[in-house]
């Protein structure tokens, strides 16, 4: 994963998309706690609709792996079956976590 490259998908400068990245750590961290959190209630609504921001905000950033898993979580969800949720919320940690490593490498 190149955030260079990424940015320049969208037609922005590193430090531009940078910035922009640095938003998503937060608010992707966010939805994972909501996630986690909901998992917990056993509120599939709720785990649905974190799943549902997470997957828009890394799909429209390239970071496409993180968003088809968050797209297949929003699926299952939505479907009321939160089975196997606590290893998609630590897969999506650990994808979060990639994504923490670049930044930290500029």
């Amino acid at each position: 994963m190149d955030l260079k490259e990424l940015g320049e998908n969208l037609g922005l400068e590193l430090d531009e998309f940078v910035e922009i990245v640095k938003l998503f750590v937060s608010t992707a961290d966010s939805d994972i706690e909501k996630i986690k959190n909901a998992i917990w209630k056993k509120d599939a609504e709720s785990a649905s609709e974190a799943a549902h921001s997470l997957k828009g905000s890394a799909g429209n950033l390239g970071f496409m792996e993180m968003s088809d898993i968050a797209l297949n979580a929003e699926k299952n969800a939505s479907d009321n079956n939160l089975t196997g949720f606590e290893d998609v919320t630590k897969i999506l940690t650990e994808k979060l976590n990639e994504v923490k490593s670049l930044l930290q490498k500029l």
